[in-house]
């Protein structure tokens, strides 16, 4: 009984993340458990797509690694992500950027949004 109440315990534990979507650059810190050992490892990359709804949401950040594309897939609900800190918002058209896959060098790269400070301020 006890192992039941621990593991509705980690999945009602919410951690607030920052408001992300697909195209926005992110960094998620992640702890990796080896052996007794527990360390945090940083996974910088662009958010790809947002999949799914409650518990069972995930979101999949996408990096270029010494050429070659890394995908890595996060639950939110995971109890191994230590933090998410945001770094910049960017504009896409669209929910989901897979076409990112088959671009390399400048065509890859994702345009910042840009906001107007004359608006905000208003």
């Amino acid at each position: 009984m006890d192992a039941i109440k621990y593991v509705h315990e980690q999945l009602g534990a919410k951690k607030e993340f920052p408001k992300f979507k697909a195209g926005d650059n992110i960094t998620v810190n992640y702890k990796i458990i080896e052996g007794n050992k527990e360390r945090i490892q940083a996974f910088k990359g662009d958010v790809i797509q947002i999949k799914g709804s409650g518990s069972t949401k995930t979101f999949t950040v996408r990096k270029v690694s010494n050429g070659v594309g890394v995908e890595r897939i996060f639950p939110f609900s995971s109890p191994n992500i230590d933090s998410v800190e945001f770094h910049k918002a960017g504009r896409v058209r669209r929910a989901r950027i897979f076409y990112q896959r088959e671009l390399v060098g400048k065509k890859a790269r994702i345009k910042e949004k840009r906001y107007n400070a004359e608006k905000a301020e208003a």
